[in-house]
């Protein structure tokens, strides 16, 4: 059962990533073609709840999607199981979303 409740959050984040990778994608377009400096760019980010908001839910899906899919890998081949496999799982969750906010601060100050 929770591999099947592993499964459908995998997927869920991929729906919610999908969109915000092509937001992301385009923004980074706009900047290079507008030949924006970090400077400016970092000027248009600071402060911003939008970009936060962006930003942050694009962290917190990613680090779900991954962790799930490098327990898999780590299931498959390092053949971890119960208690290892949890805490490895988690342990990368965490990491991911910890260094995701601190890069999503380091841009939007908020």
């Amino acid at each position: 059962m929770l591999d099947l409740r592993l499964y459908m959050l995998q997927r869920l984040s991929a729906l919610v990533m999908a969109p915000l990778v092509l937001g992301h994608i385009a923004v980074m377009i706009y900047a290079i073609r507008g030949g924006l400096s970090t400077a400016e760019i970092l000027g248009r980010t600071q402060g911003s709840l939008l970009w936060f908001l962006f930003y942050g839910v694009f962290v917190v899906a990613v680090s779900v999607h991954a962790a799930i899919g490098l327990r898999v890998i780590a299931h498959e081949w390092l053949r971890l199981r119960g208690l290892g496999l949890a805490v490895l799982t988690w342990g990368i969750c965490a990491a991911l979303l910890w260094l995701g906010f601190a890069a999503v601060l380091a841009v939007t100050g908020s």
